[in-house]
């Protein structure tokens, strides 16, 4: 492969992943942190040119390998984090926009979500928020896609549960005025 053909290869890649993976970080880390995930992304993308997918399984690809990274960035904090003593909390980054599809309250699906195993939420947010399917979330999780759509399925069912134990139970009407019991 000459340079010039190998350079529009990566043009082309990069075009095609670089917004999927920099949406994943976002979700996931602070803004600094997916900036340099980001960049580190595209760097392993350029030196593993050969080995990345074409069309659209670069995606999928590109997050695994964001993924691998931000893990990597991640115990690299842990470890400075120890050696100062000090305990940091992660947060979800505030850029982040809170919506629902179906227009339901987006803190009880957050609020859900982080009752659910941590597994099932990463593969809730990789579908919702990322917009993969089963084939693309198999290559993600290293799993065939007929596990990933079991795996989905499942985790779906487990967040309908845990929404229907953070609602209020049918036919409650809360009095806004005073009482109407009749023994007063």
């Amino acid at each position: 492969m000459t340079d010039a053909v190998r350079e529009q290869r990566f043009r082309t890649i990069a075009e095609l992943v670089v917004e999927p993976v920099r949406r994943y970080l976002a979700r996931r880390t602070d803004a600094a942190t997916a900036d340099e995930v980001l960049n580190e992304t595209l760097l392993v993308c350029w030196r593993r040119l050969d080995e990345v997918p074409a069309g659209d399984e670069a995606v999928p690809w590109a997050i695994v390998v964001a993924r691998n990274l931000l893990a990597n960035a991640q115990r690299a904090e842990r470890r400075r984090t120890r050696l100062v003593g000090k305990i940091i909390a992660l947060d979800p980054p505030e850029s982040v926009v809170e919506y629902t599809l179906d227009g339901g309250d987006p803190i009880a699906v957050r609020d859900a979500l982080t009752r659910l195993r941590r597994d099932d939420a990463e593969l809730l947010r990789l579908w919702a928020w990322d917009g993969l399917e089963s084939p693309q979330l198999a290559t993600v999780l290293g799993i065939s896609a007929n596990a990933a759509a079991i795996r989905l399925h499942r985790a779906k069912a487990r967040l309908k549960t845990e929404l229907m134990k953070s609602a209020p139970p049918a036919g409650h009407v809360e009095a806004e005025e005073g009482s109407t019991d009749a023994r007063r």
